[in-house]
């Protein structure tokens, strides 16, 4: 669904990325794991066309993404649902969900509203709610909602459990594996070990804006040095 090739960033001089050469399937989930600033949001961002690469390509379901900028982007199917939640703080939960499902047609709204309540049902019940006042897992449960308003192909998801509990941990594993199942492509940034170990197919590893490892979990996990440094076990 998504290739990316020979994609280098910087930021002034400093290199964000170089070489980056990696494959994103139709359907099912890929994490993008690493230490800080080695150029996950980065790569997010890029994708988004919030970022211009310095160089090389990157082609979702066959167009090229890069003559587009980040409204088309979402128009074509892919959602970024961002690190740090960045909910609407001073609009309610539905005006936040709503801002969501601006690109879709009037007669999609409701029914992808009632999906996404379907989903996340404290949402339905704190819909009137300021998003201000939600708690953090709640804030993260309405940035995923708000980027699943606009029915995208695709979903990029940058550090979802950051600053969570493990139990609102644990329930968002099973809202992303639904998320997964529904058929939606998931490219997920992420750190917390029981996410990466139970939820994707493929892993890439980043190290320095480079793309040091790609392989399955089982992968990972039985290579002890990546599993050591990369994952922390």
């Amino acid at each position: 669904m998504l290739e990316i090739k020979n994609l280098s960033v910087y930021y002034g001089h400093a290199l964000a990325l170089e070489d980056i050469n990696i494959t994103i399937p139709n359907k099912g989930l890929t994490a993008v794991i690493g230490p800080n600033g080695a150029g996950k949001t980065s790569l997010l961002k890029t994708i988004s066309r919030l970022v211009n690469p310095a160089k090389g390509s990157i082609t979702f379901n066959g167009q090229s993404l890069l003559q587009y900028s980040p409204h088309k982007i979402a128009k074509m199917g892919i959602a970024h649902c961002p690190e740090g939640r960045k909910p609407f703080l001073e609009m309610t939960v539905l005006e936040n969900l709503l801002i969501g499902g601006y690109l879709l047609p009037k007669s999609q709204v409701k029914s992808r509203l009632e999906m996404v309540f379907d989903l996340f049902p404290i949402l339905k019940e704190r819909r009137n709610q300021d998003s201000a006042t939600l708690s953090g897992g709640e804030q993260q449960m309405l940035a995923i909602g708000r980027a699943l308003m606009a029915s995208p192909l695709m979903l990029l998801i940058d550090e979802p459990s950051l600053g969570l509990s493990p139990l609102v941990v644990d329930e968002l594993e099973r809202t992303i594996a639904n998320i997964k199942e529904s058929g939606v492509s998931v490219l997920m940034v992420e750190g917390n070990v029981d996410l990466i170990r139970d939820l994707p197919e493929m892993v890439h590893v980043l190290h320095h804006g480079i793309l040091v490892y790609s392989g399955t979990v089982s992968q990972i996990l039985s290579d002890a040095n990546l599993s050591k440094t990369y994952l922390g076990m």
